[in-house]
């Protein structure tokens, strides 16, 4: 979600489309928090472990 979201984010800035920017900027802090709550070892999308 965060490289979906930094590809938004450089794909907006370069044809100067904003929603994209404004999508990109979504996905990233999205993307950081399930990062973070997973790293934290809470269960993201009820799951504990990724198998």
């Amino acid at each position: 979600m965060i490289v979906l979201g930094v590809i938004l984010l450089v794909i907006g800035l370069i044809a100067g489309i904003g929603i994209l920017w404004t999508i990109g900027i979504i996905l990233v802090a999205i993307g950081l928090v399930l990062w973070v709550m997973g790293s934290l070892g809470h269960a993201v999308g009820g799951r504990n472990h990724y198998y």
